[in-house]
């Protein structure tokens, strides 16, 4: 590992496993159908978001984003998160998993400049991980859910299959195409909708769950305002 990487440990099927980390970038506006994203996009420019000029955009994040604590710090009282699909590359291209983490952001700098509100704000994710190709015959089936915790009352944010995201091999090509080296990096690929809009939680439950092989992934983190 050189000085310009970071150590992440997974584990996939019960067995940790460190990864050196030299990139770590989140994609946004990749629903799935893109029409709906250029409407959502015209949603936000109306709340002051300004609009990319290309999609799915490309973020680049801290190497020291990435947090598997359980517990994350920020900056102002208008931070959230959104489950997002996470693939994770070892070595090789073809070393790839998948898990949930959550892309939060400071929604009063996301007015200002997009990219900043995301690299302000740490980057959750679970250490549970799943090879890709394990689930990639029933990719559509996955779902993204997400718990909020507002005023001490859980309630939920989001549910939905990750069919509303671009499939995994077209987020592949669209990196690829761009230049993107995938070995040795973390990509947060996309989340789902929410169910009522922006809320600001004290803490958050994220789950990527497999209905067809009976399992799930967890992240839950709790959120301190400094």
């Amino acid at each position: 590992m050189s000085s310009n990487d970071t150590s992440l440990t997974i584990t996939s099927s019960n067995e940790n496993k460190g990864l050196s980390i030299n990139n770590v970038l989140c994609i946004g506006y990749s629903g799935r159908n893109q029409e709906k994203v250029k409407e959502h996009i015209e949603e936000l420019a109306e709340l002051g978001v300004p609009r990319p000029e290309q999609t799915p955009t490309l973020f680049p994040m801290r190497l020291s984003s990435l947090n598997t604590t359980g517990k994350m710090e920020v900056i102002g009282d208008q931070t959230s998160g959104e489950a997002e699909l996470v693939f994770i590359y070892g070595d090789k291209e073809e070393e790839v998993y998948v898990t949930v983490g959550s892309d939060h952001t400071d929604r009063e700098l996301e007015t200002v400049h997009i990219g900043k509100s995301k690299q302000v704000c740490d980057k959750p994710l679970a250490s549970k991980v799943w090879p890709v190709k394990d689930v990639i015959d029933h990719w559509d089936e996955l779902v993204l859910k997400t718990e909020i915790k507002v005023d001490g009352q859980w309630q939920s944010y989001q549910n939905e299959k990750v069919s509303a995201i671009m499939p995994y091999e077209d987020i592949k090509e669209n990196l690829k195409s761009r230049g993107i080296e995938l070995p040795n990096s973390v990509f947060f690929a996309g989340t789902v909708p929410l169910l009522e809009g922006f809320k600001f939680g004290e803490a958050y439950e994220m789950s990527l769950e497999d209905p067809v092989k009976g399992d799930s992934i967890i992240l839950h983190y709790e959120v301190q305002e400094l």
